[in-house]
């Protein structure tokens, strides 16, 4: 008879109430992803941005009158800035999810004991933080050309995290939804496209004509964008007051519409 003892049973790991774990590694995973190509992910929108800046600058800035007391390009500067972060969230979260439906490699988050929750949040968290670098990285670039000192900080981070967020939530549906990279672009091009540049991104909707300008402030890209500008240079075209109820309910929204896709499988189990 052999007198080796038997080996011990490893007990079954406990997570707790949240998989902390689990929800920081898919978050550094989805922050990785876009580091590994920064060039492409944050030094490419910054470029482009530049590039809008030069454009209506050299343009339009010398000859432009001072839009609510500040230069043309003052004002044009935060439209800028929150333009990239909200392409690059929603970029962030469409293609990881997309790219994995392609690969065949979505098992590789929905095998893990992660809730549809914590999916979501880890989406969302990869989606903000490279809007929100982006948004950096682009500001401090402009900085020895225009003033891009905030006024109200409250604003600024309310305003673009709140952007960062949604825009990664229509992310994460739009990767869902999607089944090839034509899908995606059609929502680029038609959707975030369209909305970004009709929101007051290089004008103000104080000088659109009725019944445009009535229409504009149905545009929920048009508060971000104004309550973001607001945080720099101190005034808003609309009401402050209805953009912070407004980020806040579509964002509680699209919260609970992307749990339930997630928590669902929807276009990933089968």
């Amino acid at each position: 008879m052999s007198n080796a003892s038997p080996r011990p049973v490893a007990a079954p790991r406990s997570f707790g109430a949240i998989n902390s774990l689990g929800l920081w590694t898919l978050y550094k995973k989805e922050v990785r992803r876009f580091l590994k190509v920064v060039t492409q992910t944050v030094l490419a929108p910054v470029a482009t941005t530049l590039l809008y800046m030069t454009v209506f600058a050299v343009a339009l800035g010398s000859g432009r009158a001072a839009v609510h007391g500040v230069s043309f390009v003052e004002f044009l500067a935060p439209g800028l800035i929150l333009m990239g972060l909200l392409n690059n969230a929603f970029a962030n979260t469409s293609s990881s999810i997309l790219v994995s439906k392609v690969q065949g490699n979505a098992v590789d988050f929905l095998m893990p004991p992660l809730s549809a929750l914590e999916l979501e949040i880890a989406f969302i968290g990869g989606a903000v933080t490279r809007g929100v670098l982006v948004a950096a990285v682009t500001a401090l670039t402009l900085v020895p050309f225009v003033n891009v000192m905030p006024v109200h900080f409250w604003a600024v981070a309310y305003f673009g995290i709140g952007a960062a967020a949604m825009l990664g939530m229509i992310g994460i549906i739009g990767g869902l939804w999607a089944e090839k990279f034509d899908h995606m672009a059609a929502v680029t091009t038609f959707v975030i496209t369209p909305l970004t540049f009709l929101s007051g991104t290089f004008y103000s909707i104080s000088r659109l004509p009725e019944p445009v300008r009535l229409i504009s402030q149905f545009n929920p890209f048009f508060y971000m964008i104004d309550g973001f500008r607001y945080g720099f240079t101190g005034f808003a075209d609309g009401s402050l007051t209805v953009g912070v109820v407004l980020v806040g309910a579509i964002n509680l929204v699209l919260a609970v519409i992307c749990y339930r896709l997630l928590r669902a499988g929807w276009r990933l189990k089968t």
